[in-house]
């Protein structure tokens, strides 16, 4: 290791000088010194994201006032990797993103025009993920900590999608949070870092799994949820009938499985692209429907516990797809809640909102070892999903 981060990450310090050496062994992680940081420091955090098919890294600063800026957010993208599979291979993204994130980090610290000296520590998502990926970027992030001497803050990748809204706009807390991607649905009550509550969750399969699984067997091309979108403008939505799940039950709750199904049975026999056309609107207005269906429960929920100021924040992948960002702000201006979107770049992943969360949590002094696991699985709110989980492993994509 010692080898590996003198080599990478140039001008650093004599390993020896920091005092976590020992007769050329690493002594106890605890044993390494670290600051003690307060909510009125000004904070300088690199972000490091590789939790599926994107390798990226961020410089973020955070204010004394808690306002964020992001100095630089660099993303290598797996795509060309990835599409002639049709969908991630782990074995291959975990390769591809021990090749390039040296440089991707390189990149992120030379646009942010600062050095390594500088920053007050490194945030690095630790899950949850395909778990070989998730190791390159937390070993990057351990190596750079041990190097430094800086606090190493271990990110879970769905705290990073809540606070993304908080990157580019003033959105405080507490809020309600619909966290929609492709591998989770699901609706929390955001109190504050590391306080989430969830609400509900899809019982099965997740909206932007759907959206993908969907998209494959129209034929379109890896990834398929952007590609369903671009295909479905000028399409007639009401042309195929399909399910509504849990429709009148009560609950936050979500499901896909049986509406996936039934397009994917509807897609085998299509032929014209106007066909397609069709069933590509058709399916992206019953997902945004249920979306937005199911949502209105958990703001009926959230209104009944907070009484002040109602803000309602969509994240995540499939919070970029432009019909369900409408459904979703026409259901929450109705019930007097204030609509928030991150911008379209921040709702992929990114390695911005990864150093927004580390940075948080470092103005809290929450502060992780060198010891911190990757974790394949990694709920936001632990209790809820031991008392009552939803949904079946293995079922929920990549990052479930």
């Amino acid at each position: 290791m010692r080898d590996w981060v003198t080599a990478s990450f140039e001008p650093l310090l004599p390993m020896r000088s920091l005092g976590v050496f020992e007769n050329d062994c690493v002594v106890t992680v605890g044993q390494i010194p670290r600051s003690a940081m307060t909510r009125h420091t000004t904070l300088t955090v690199l972000g490091i994201e590789t939790s599926c098919d994107e390798t990226a890294a961020a410089v973020l600063r955070l204010d004394e006032d808690g306002r964020a800026h992001v100095l630089s957010s660099i993303v290598a993208s797996q795509i060309a990797d990835h599409a002639p599979f049709g969908g991630v291979v782990p074995e291959i993204a975990a390769r591809a993103h021990v090749e390039v994130i040296e440089g991707v980090i390189a990149q992120a610290m030379a646009g942010a025009g600062t050095s390594f000296g500088a920053l007050s520590g490194v945030a690095a998502t630790a899950g949850p993920g395909l778990v070989g990926g998730v190791m390159v970027g937390l070993s990057a992030g351990k190596a750079i900590s041990l190097a430094r001497g800086i606090p190493l803050i271990a990110v879970n990748h769905l705290e990073g999608h809540a606070l993304s809204a908080r990157l580019d706009a003033d959105v405080p807390y507490p809020f309600l949070l619909l966290l929609v991607s492709g591998g989770h649905c699901q609706l929390l009550s955001v109190a504050g870092i590391g306080a989430c509550t969830r609400l509900g969750s899809t019982i099965d399969d997740a909206a932007g799994e759907a959206f993908d699984k969907i998209a494959k067997t129209l034929g379109l091309p890896y990834p398929g949820g952007p590609e369903l979108e671009k295909l479905a403008v000028g399409g007639d939505s009401s042309r195929y009938p399909l399910p509504r799940a849990l429709l009148g039950r009560e609950g936050c709750d979500f499901s896909f499985s049986g509406l996936k199904t039934a397009a994917a049975r509807i897609a085998e026999s299509l032929i014209t692209v106007a066909e397609k056309r069709d069933l590509a609107a058709c399916v992206q207005t019953a997902i945004a429907r249920q979306l937005s269906e199911r949502t209105v429960h958990a703001m009926g929920v959230y209104a009944a516990q907070h009484k002040g100021d109602r803000r309602f924040v969509v994240a995540g992948g499939v919070a970029a797809n432009a019909a369900v960002r409408a459904a979703l702000q026409h259901e929450a201006l109705a019930r007097g809640f204030s609509f928030h979107a991150p911008s379209l770049k921040y709702c992929t992943d990114n390695a911005a909102m990864i150093a927004l969360a580390g940075a948080e949590r470092l103005a809290e002094g929450l502060t992780d070892s060198l010891d911190a696991p990757a974790r394949p699985r990694w709920p936001l709110d632990e209790a809820a999903a031991i008392a009552n989980p939803v949904g079946t492993y293995g079922r929920k994509g990549a990052k479930a």
